[in-house]
């Protein structure tokens, strides 16, 4: 993954564009092919556990974005 996008985004993407059948896939990654259905079509999320076995699967670069408030380091105290 190239350019920053939502991780579900990005996920939706890889499972639909994959050259394999979802079936396929669910054999590859462990990763049943409901849960892959239900997330497909917006009725369920992903466990993160589910999420990092598949975007391992497809190499998906996962990072925190740039410029989130979420994502920055803790500024670190000094005492005086």
């Amino acid at each position: 993954m190239h350019s920053e996008q939502p991780i579900t985004d990005a996920l939706r993407q890889a499972i639909g564009t994959s050259a394999l059948s979802i079936k396929a896939q669910e054999r590859e990654t462990g990763v049943s092919r409901q849960s892959m259905m239900h997330f497909m079509r917006g009725t369920r999320t992903l466990r993160l556990e589910i999420a990092d076995k598949l975007a391992t699967f497809f190499k998906l670069d996962v990072r925190p974005a740039t410029g989130n408030a979420t994502t920055k380091a803790p500024t670190k105290r000094t005492e005086n």
